[in-house]
């Protein structure tokens, strides 16, 4: 940042001696000429007055970012000045590059006081020079159109800065606005990944306890079940925290989808949870990959929280519709639940802003005598 600060400050440095020594070219040659030759018989000769003129006149451009009131000033009263002592200046070209400045933006958000001062400068400089050298007053025209086009034209840049600083600031907003979305959906990734596995494991853990006398062959089972667990959730994660490291959307890896769900439901049957999976379909299609992956993760949730705090019973349905998904899990309450987590949890809120985020809606609550939970996916939005 500071380097391309100095840089900035470097350019404009150069670019300001350029205008400077162009400027001085200008009243040189207006001053070497006479007026192109129309008045050699008014005019003054350049002499070493003239020249020291031209450069006060033209030394305050160099000062012209920082204070623009000031090198307006010392410009027009140098072409005062210069006509006063009878010298050519018709066109000035000092004026013409400070007012140029002002509307470029240096001198702040006001219109009318840089043009007013110009015009008075200039105005002041046309009656003296008409007295001096007895010039028509119709020469000044071309003059006049040179400051109204340097405002123009320094209008016209003002205003294509500030469209792109608008379209910068917007483009940094937007990028913050993705990383903040980018965190919020892998700390979702985590979340449904590992909280999912430890919850099964968890269970697995206490079944293959409870089984190890009496049906070790099913107390093995658990045990491997919980192996083959830790496995996935561990490439799971660093699937997940890979994609911070090297900057790729974590999306690009293959992430389970609702073709899984039976693979999930077998997991969770051999943990002890008595799942009935039914699936029906109206028209079926494959779902949107966003809603693929959304479902799953629902799903994936929903029967942790049965197993956690249900009576070890639950029943997952899918249906297609022509136009959306539906998922259900449905699963009688125990007498007793489990305790919550002392830090509490954010699995109700992240499978609404699953579903939420993808147009549709989720609904979790008592009903019948059992805990609901039914999320419900428009195809029609969602954007792949």
């Amino acid at each position: 940042m500071l380097d391309r600060l100095q840089r900035s400050r470097h350019r404009d440095l150069l670019v300001d001696v350029a205008v400077v020594l162009v400027v001085f070219l200008v009243y040189l040659l207006q001053v070497g000429s006479q007026g192109f030759g129309e008045y050699e018989d008014r005019a003054t000769d350049a002499d070493g007055l003239g020249f020291g003129l031209i450069l006060l006149t033209v030394l305050p451009l160099l000062g012209r970012r920082r204070h623009p009131w000031a090198a307006m000033a010392i410009a027009g009263a140098g072409d005062i000045a210069l006509v006063a002592c009878g010298y050519s200046i018709n066109v000035p070209a000092a004026l013409i590059v400070v007012l140029y400045t002002f509307a470029a933006g240096a001198g702040g958000p006001g219109i009318w006081p840089p043009i007013a001062f110009a015009a008075l400068l200039y105005a002041i400089q046309v009656a003296v020079e008409i007295a001096a050298i007895s010039v028509s007053i119709e020469d000044y025209a071309l003059p006049a159109l040179l400051l109204a086009g340097a405002w123009i034209v320094g209008e016209r840049r003002r205003t294509a800065s500030l469209r792109r600083a608008e379209a910068e600031e917007r483009r940094e907003r937007e990028e913050r606005l993705s990383i903040a979305e980018e965190r919020t959906r892998i700390a979702r990734e985590l979340h449904d990944s590992a909280g999912h596995a430890i919850n099964t494991i968890l269970v697995q853990a206490g079944a293959a306890r409870l089984l190890r006398d009496r049906d070790p062959e099913r107390s093995q089972e658990a045990i491997e079940a919980i192996e083959r667990l830790a496995l996935e959730t561990i490439e799971d994660i660093d699937r997940i925290v890979g994609s911070l490291r090297t900057g790729a959307p974590a999306e690009r890896a293959p992430l389970p989808g609702i073709e899984r769900i039976p693979d999930l439901v077998a997991d969770h049957r051999r943990a002890g949870l008595k799942v009935e999976l039914r699936e029906s379909s109206d028209d079926w299609r494959m779902p949107p990959p966003a809603v693929d992956r959304a479902a799953y993760r629902i799903a994936q949730e929903a029967l942790t929280n049965a197993a956690r705090h249900g009576t070890g019973q639950a029943e997952l349905t899918l249906h297609h519709h022509v136009d959306r998904l539906e998922l259900t899990v449905v699963n009688p309450t125990a007498a007793k639940p489990a305790p919550p987590r002392s830090a509490g949890g954010f699995g109700l809120v992240g499978m609404r802003e699953r579903a939420q985020l993808l147009g549709g809606s989720l609904e979790a609550g008592p009903w019948n005598g059992h805990f609901r939970v039914r999320a419900v996916f428009p195809y029609g939005w969602v954007r792949e």
